[in-house]
């Protein structure tokens, strides 16, 4: 039976296999950890925690992709396939599709319109997704 990653691997389509490596793996987990505990300081800006945030949740499903041996081509798949990669439902890959969304107004047109729930909202979904991560098994 062919997986949806599989359906998403190969020429022209933004998935691609790579074998899984321990320390790239080891990598991502240690920087979203970093970024998701500073994303909680609120002394800092929102925008900043926001972008601390987002960037703790991509390291994170990205880490989630290749434990399954692939790469994306692009940023947002990632959290398309949560589903696919650690079980979760669209009540967290959704928040962070949202906050992709935000980030990229901000970044190419300068809208980067957070608000508190946002960003709160942006945490405890990094945080269903960190959890979900720790229930792999090691590389």
């Amino acid at each position: 039976m062919t997986s949806a990653l599989d359906n998403l691997s190969g020429p022209g389509k933004p998935l691609k296999p790579e074998p899984p490596d321990a320390a790239e793996f080891a990598g991502l987990r240690r920087s979203a950890s970093a970024r998701l505990g500073d994303a909680t300081n609120a002394n800092l800006s929102l925008e900043g925690r926001f972008d601390l945030a987002y960037n703790a949740a991509h390291a994170l499903c990205l880490a989630a992709l290749r434990w399954h041996g692939y790469r994306s081509a692009n940023r947002y798949i990632v959290f398309q396939l949560l589903p696919h990669t650690l079980g979760l439902g669209p009540e967290v890959w959704r928040v962070l599709a949202k906050c992709h969304d935000i980030r990229n107004r901000g970044e190419y047109q300068g809208d980067l319109e957070v608000t508190e729930r946002l960003v709160t909202d942006l945490i405890d979904a990094c945080g269903a997704v960190a959890r979900r991560l720790d229930t792999l098994m090691e590389l």
